[in-house]
């Protein structure tokens, strides 16, 4: 296989920056894609910049892949050349645990192989992500993209619509429910969409009150700033679900009190510290602390053919390679609507 373009981060304080990588010729089963758009996910950041300690370099990063099919090996029965297809969070998994057999691959006894900086299964080499003009997977890690959809706007799909559509799903959300969608960034944004497609009754909850238009564009029914902490009591006791995207750290128990008996809070953000919980804010309602993390191929897909249609796609600013690195200050700041993603076209041909 030729060389292929690519944009990497050489070391965790290095910007990322032009670098060239092989990729494989496809294998039985396996199909060579074209990539023409890869999302950018706030990972990327900390991986790149080793922020969680286990980062590999240099490190390609990107899993939020949309392209087209260019190449089959044999045996492939599910793709032919030019489909649209996209490639999530990870690429394969041991395909033999309890997991991997119930399609829930994200939570495989053994790891998946994550899509970068991961590590193949035969542990021949270090996988490499979407910043890139070409990826080979396994037929059966790769999604169709339903022509429905902007290709460019899926690309988003394939880790923030997966990551909000899984907890939705899975707890039973359903028309008529209050849900709060606590955070407006890139998985929040698309938690709205996904949650009033569904038609729930969205409430965002957001320290920024700037957001306050662009959530009610979206879809949400209500809109509240916690700043000044109000909202906490006007509301306690009132919603079925939240669905909590925020990485940085906050009260759990404010949040909990906003629960109705019964009500269960999906945590989706990491933050960098460990949050004290109350267990009076369970007990005393019965309520249910839970968290989620991306989905299986197949849910993957069912997502994707629910926002088909539904007419869900995520809110992108597209921007070319060159880039990246200022995108990345602009997500730490929260300046975008709502995810970037990158033009492949721009990093040239091979």
């Amino acid at each position: 296989m030729p060389a292929t373009r690519a944009y990497a981060a050489a070391t965790a304080k290095s910007p990322l920056a032009p670098f060239t990588i092989e990729r494989r010729e496809p294998r039985a089963q396996e199909v060579l894609i074209d990539i023409l758009y890869c999302g950018v996910c706030h990972t990327d950041i900390h991986l790149s910049r080793d922020e969680w300690g286990f980062s590999k370099f240099p490190m390609v990063p990107g899993h939020e892949i949309v392209g087209r099919v260019a190449q089959v090996g044999g045996g492939v029965n599910r793709f032919k050349v030019g489909d649209a297809v996209g490639v999530g969070c990870f690429v394969d998994s041991c395909r033999e645990c309890g997991q991997c057999k119930a399609q829930q691959e994200q939570f495989c006894d053994q790891r998946p192989t994550m899509t970068y900086n991961g590590v193949e299964r035969d542990g021949s080499a270090v996988t490499q992500g979407g910043y890139s003009t070409r990826i080979t997977v396994h037929e059966d890690y790769v999604l169709r993209v339903p022509e429905a959809i902007p290709l460019d706007r899926a690309a988003p799909l394939l880790c923030a619509g997966i990551t909000t559509y899984s907890p939705l799903r899975h707890f039973g959300v359903k028309a008529g429910d209050r849900v709060v969608v606590v955070g407006l960034g890139g998985l929040g944004h698309m938690a709205v969409k996904i949650a009033t497609a569904m038609g729930a009754k969205v409430t965002v909850l957001s320290t920024s009150p700037n957001k306050r238009d662009d959530a009610m564009a979206l879809g949400a029914v209500d809109f509240a700033a916690t700043a000044d902490g109000k909202v906490f009591g006007e509301r306690a006791g009132q919603f079925d679900f939240i669905i909590d995207t925020v990485s940085a750290p906050h009260d759990y128990n404010a949040y909990l009190n906003l629960l109705k008996v019964d009500g269960t809070m999906i945590l989706l953000g990491v933050p960098d510290q460990p949050a004290a919980l109350a267990a009076a804010s369970l007990i005393m309602r019965r309520r249910k602390l839970s968290g989620s993390f991306i989905g299986g191929i197949a849910e993957t897909q069912e997502m994707l053919d629910f926002c088909a249609a539904h007419g869900v796609a995520s809110d992108i600013e597209l921007i070319a390679i060159d880039r990246i690195n200022t995108a990345y200050e602009r997500m730490l700041k929260g300046d975008v609507r709502y995810r970037f993603v990158i033009d492949i076209a721009s990093l040239g041909t091979d």
